[in-house]
């Protein structure tokens, strides 16, 4: 089977996103967090509220007086701080 060359950019763009975006979703980054989730409540609700403004955001009609894009990649960075938060302390649970 043969493609034409913008259905393989199309496809290797594809490929590319998901990899960006899936590491940084929630269900995926926090596997295993579940403990960590019900000991944490808070941070787990911050997360997914997090991911939905993110959602909101990319699927929203205009840019938010040019804040959009930044606004995006912050909640991610701090989705991915969130998660990382609660990896340590599955790895360091002394309390």
């Amino acid at each position: 089977m043969r493609f034409s060359l913008p259905r393989k950019l199309a496809l290797v763009a594809l490929a590319a996103l998901l990899l960006l975006v899936l590491p940084l979703s929630p269900s995926f980054a926090a596997k295993g967090l579940g403990k960590e989730k019900r000991e944490h409540p808070r941070i787990a609700i911050a997360i997914k509220d997090l991911q939905d403004a993110v959602d909101y955001m990319q699927k929203a009609p205009h840019d938010f007086g040019g804040h959009r894009v930044e606004a995006i990649e912050a909640s991610k960075r701090a989705i991915e701080q969130l998660n990382l938060a609660l990896k340590f302390d599955e790895h360091h649970d002394k309390h």
